[in-house]
């Protein structure tokens, strides 16, 4: 969607185009064009413009987009739209993988919701059961769920299904590989076979084009930009450092030079992002860390300082690199190049978002240059090399 007024977008937002429809062409309720316009929203982004008429008409439909095209809005604003004036009673379930995108994806629907009756409950790990079974056992329209809470809730019969509308499956391809297709198996199992199903994914790998086929009824598929691309607002380059000296280019980078405000960074362990975190603060750089091993109460104060601007630095392992929709991060470091060349568009995809600039580092040691090279052949370009005197381990040419 596109802001009316020059600020920074939200993530759904995306770049206007001349002459494109807004959102009244769609056909949706005034109460849901009401909160569109109370965010300042003009514009459907393409994911959006394709997908809502579909899922308005009732078809099953596979979304495929970068991350930061407004694929969340594509799917919140048909199934508001859907709901309004209709009875008490769950009719929509959205399964996420993680804690963050379940959050997430409830407040979308909070924001496009908030002129309509619907009720919304989230519902994940990490926090006391009981106040989500006061709400459940309440009566809700819409339940998002990540799947292992989900089912504790069902065998404690907390919620049930049987008047189930809408099934989405956001980010299907991370939960598939958090390894959620038991617990999505079992969870259909309780959902009428006579439904509506949308499935969202960045990729298209064959284990997701299993679960369609198994879960869709002829689906639609609307796919946006090429898979596996990375955003085009997107500059990247490749740090070339031994690996014992990451955390020293690491403070460099973040206390010389032109002022990183808002710096999302990867590592690949848990003990490896607090290293990195202690380092940082160390050098008098406000930084705070986010992975498994934190609660979920510090993983949710963690995200809300680094959103407020408390912190500018967030150092996460890869829980972080799906579904965070903050506006303006302007750096995304990837302190240790990740294992599959898909997960670096992903990472990546936390900046540059909706179409505004962003900066992507990337600290290769030599063990990592095989797979700098295959990210490479991944996302169809080359990726320029810095050199950073008393760092590099060596000039290292891209093919």
């Amino acid at each position: 969607m596109t802001k009316q007024k020059k600020k920074a977008p939200a993530p759904e937002a995306g770049a206007a185009g001349e002459g494109v429809a807004g959102f009244e062409a769609l056909g949706l309720h005034q109460l849901v064009l009401d909160a569109i316009r109370d965010a300042g929203y003009t514009t459907p982004t393409p994911i959006q413009r394709e997908a809502i008429p579909l899922a308005q008409r009732g078809r099953d439909l596979i979304g495929l987009a970068q991350t930061g095209t407004g694929k969340t809005a594509a799917f919140t604003l048909p199934i508001i739209d859907r709901l309004i004036d209709g009875p008490r009673r769950t009719r929509a379930l959205i399964l996420t993988p993680t804690r963050e995108l379940c959050v997430q994806v409830e407040e979308s629907f909070r924001k496009y919701a908030k002129h309509a009756p619907i009720a919304m409950v989230a519902v994940f790990g990490g926090v006391p059961l009981e106040p989500q079974e006061r709400k459940l056992r309440g009566g809700v329209d819409v339940v998002v769920a990540t799947p292992g809470r989900l089912i504790d809730h069902l065998e404690r019969q907390n919620v049930v299904f049987d008047d189930l509308e809408v099934l989405v499956l956001d980010e299907a391809d991370r939960m598939l590989d958090m390894g959620f297709a038991p617990q999505i198996n079992r969870i259909v199992s309780d959902i009428p076979n006579y439904r509506q199903t949308l499935l969202f994914s960045a990729t298209m790998p064959p284990e997701v084009e299993a679960l369609a086929r198994k879960y869709l009824r002829k689906p639609v598929v609307v796919q946006v930009g090429v898979r596996s691309a990375a955003a085009s607002t997107v500059t990247h380059a490749v740090y070339p450092v031994p690996r014992e000296k990451k955390n020293a280019l690491l403070v460099e980078l973040l206390t010389q030079g032109k002022e990183h405000e808002s710096v999302l960074i990867f590592t690949r362990t848990k003990q490896g992002a607090d290293r990195v975190v202690r380092d940082l603060e160390e050098a008098g750089v406000r930084a705070t860390a986010m992975h498994a091993d934190k609660s979920q109460a510090q993983r949710m104060r963690a995200l809300q300082d680094f959103k407020d601007g408390r912190i500018n630095v967030l150092v996460a392992t890869d829980i972080a690199q799906r579904g965070l929709d903050i506006s303006g991060i302007t750096h995304v470091i990837n302190y240790d190049v990740p294992q599959q060349a898909e997960d670096y568009v992903h990472r990546i995809g936390r900046t540059g978002r909706a179409a505004r600039e962003g900066d992507a580092y990337t600290f290769m040691a030599p063990d990592e240059i095989a797979m700098v090279r295959t990210i490479e052949r991944v996302i169809g370009q080359p990726i320029p090399r810095i050199s950073v005197p008393g760092y590099d381990f060596g000039t290292v040419a891209a093919d």
